[in-house]
C-alpha cells in the first residue's frame, strides 16, 4: 500500500512558486508545474543513462490540488523501468504550503525519457 502522506521516490528538484508563474487568481499554472516535473525527470534520467535524454511521453497525469504563490514545490522521482533506450519514471509534485506547515501532493505522472547519442539518435542504456 502506498503512503499518501509521504512522497515516493528521491527528492530531485525544489523551487519556489513565484507571482510570475501564476494566473490572476493566484494559482500557479499547471504548465509551470509540469515543466518542473519534466526538468526533474530529465535530471534523474540523465544521471541514470549517463548521457543526454529527451522527453518522449507524459502519461497518466492529473492535477489534484492547486499550487499557490509562495509554496515550495518539491519534485520526487522514482525510476520505474529501464528499457533498451528509454527510462520510465514515476514523478510526484508536492507543495510545502507557505501559509501553514503542511506538505500536500498536488500532482503525479509517468514520464518516459529516451537516451540520445551525440547525433541525436536513441542510444542503448547500460543495464548495470
Amino acid at each position: 500500500m502506498t503512503d499518501l502522506t509521504k512522497p515516493t521516490g528521491e527528492l530531485t528538484l525544489r523551487t519556489l512558486a513565484m507571482p510570475t508563474d501564476a494566473n490572476p487568481a493566484g494559482d500557479i499554472f499547471g504548465g509551470w508545474v509540469m515543466s518542473q516535473m519534466d526538468l526533474a525527470s530529465g535530471i534523474r534520467a540523465a544521471e541514470r543513462a549517463r548521457c543526454r535524454v529527451v522527453t518522449a511521453a507524459v502519461k497518466e497525469m492529473a492535477f489534484e490540488l492547486p499550487v499557490k504563490i509562495g509554496d515550495t514545490l518539491s519534485i520526487y522521482t522514482d525510476v520505474a523501468r529501464v528499457g533498451r533506450t528509454s527510462i520510465t519514471l514515476t514523478v510526484e509534485a508536492w507543495a510545502q504550503r507557505s501559509r501553514y506547515n503542511a506538505m500536500e501532493k498536488v500532482t503525479a505522472g509517468t514520464f518516459i525519457m529516451v537516451a540520445m547519442d551525440g547525433n541525436g539518435k536513441p542510444t542503448p542504456i547500460s543495464q548495470a
